[in-house]
């Protein structure tokens, strides 16, 4: 997981939004003043002191126009106020952003674990309802062959028409099933995933919140001013940066989980199974979600769960407990961690 593909640009979070108005106002304030004020502004400088003055503030314009480290310190100066001022109204911390979504992911499991219950109780009954469909086919079948032999034509035809309205019964039955062994693959495998991504949520918060105090104590904004001026990188905020990328990527592997969650949860409120009916809006849902590209929790195990689905060779098993994957264990021996990287 690279780091730079995960990192937002300051413009593009909350408080670079917040800065792109306040820097748009003080602009168009500008604009307004000096338009309205042209006048004052060409007199003064027509005297000598004016004159005097108006060169060395464009002097220092033209300075901190053209010096890096000037700019840079603008730049640090102005980003960290927008983040005083919007933290002032919306959670910033991603420590406790981190958290919250460690609370949303559990209560997230609890209801996908009761959704892939249900599921497969439903697969259970059709794939009954197929077996028994199949008995009955098998008989009237039998029937209307000995009714042929007997040649009684009535009751031939009604034992064939019945058993070929079985048999398209039964076609429709496969596919729903079909669809419905795609859902319970995908919901088993994020239910799994998403089990991970919590632990590791867990342990990254657990471990870099100590980091990041003593990270803190040891760069206040003053060094971390000092710091950029001198063209070194800012700890404090390249450390924060990397537990906001986490919070970023958690939010949209939350949303995308919770997202799943409706559709498969609309899929199955549409499919009646006691008289045999389901709708067709319900399997249109969950084919447009097939079509769609990556899924950011399933990764490129999406295309593969779409395979196993299709393979009549891999049988599902409707019974296995939904269980958390050992940990996978980095060099060293260490359990590793999708988000380690981005403290490297």
């Amino acid at each position: 997981m690279a780091k730079r593909k995960l990192q937002k640009s300051f413009w593009k979070k909350p408080e670079g939004i917040l800065g792109a108005v306040v820097l748009g106002g003080i602009v168009l304030g500008i604009g307004i003043v000096v338009s309205s004020a042209f006048s004052a502004f060409a007199a003064f400088a027509a005297t000598p002191i004016g004159l005097g003055i108006s060169l060395l503030a464009l002097g220092a314009i033209i300075f901190l126009a053209i010096d890096k480290k000037s700019r840079t310190l603008i730049s640090y100066m102005y980003k960290s106020a927008m983040r005083w001022i919007t933290g002032l109204f919306i959670e910033m911390d991603p420590i406790a952003i981190l958290r919250g979504y460690v609370d949303d992911l559990k209560s997230n499991l609890r209801k996908m674990n009761r959704q892939v219950t249900q599921l497969r109780g439903q697969m259970h009954m059709l794939k009954e309802q197929m077996l028994n469909n199949q008995k009955d086919i098998q008989s009237n079948l039998e029937i209307a062959s000995k009714a042929r032999d007997n040649d009684q034509q009535k009751a031939m035809i009604l034992g064939s028409r019945k058993a070929a309205r079985l048999q398209e019964s039964n076609a429709k039955l496969s596919n729903l099933y079909q669809r419905m062994e795609v859902l319970y693959r995908v919901l088993f495998k994020m239910h799994e995933n998403s089990e991970i991504m919590m632990e590791d949520i867990v342990d990254q918060v657990e471990v870099k919140e100590q980091e990041r105090k003593a990270i803190r104590a040891s760069h206040g904004a003053m060094k971390s001013a000092m710091s950029i001026i001198s063209g070194d990188s800012d700890k404090r905020r390249m450390f924060d940066e990397a537990l906001e990328a986490i919070a970023d990527d958690v939010s949209q592997k939350v949303g995308e989980m919770e997202q799943f969650m409706d559709m498969s949860e609309g899929f199955m409120a549409s499919i009646d199974l006691q008289n045999g009916v389901f709708e067709e809006k319900g399997l249109k849902m969950l084919e447009q979600w097939e079509k769609q590209g990556d899924s950011l929790l399933l990764g490129e195990y999406k295309e593969t769960l779409l395979q196993q689905a299709k393979d009549d060779n891999n049988v599902l098993d409707l019974d296995s407990p939904i269980t958390t994957p050992e940990p996978v264990k980095a060099r060293g021996g260490k359990r590793g961690n999708q988000y380690d990287t981005l403290f490297d």
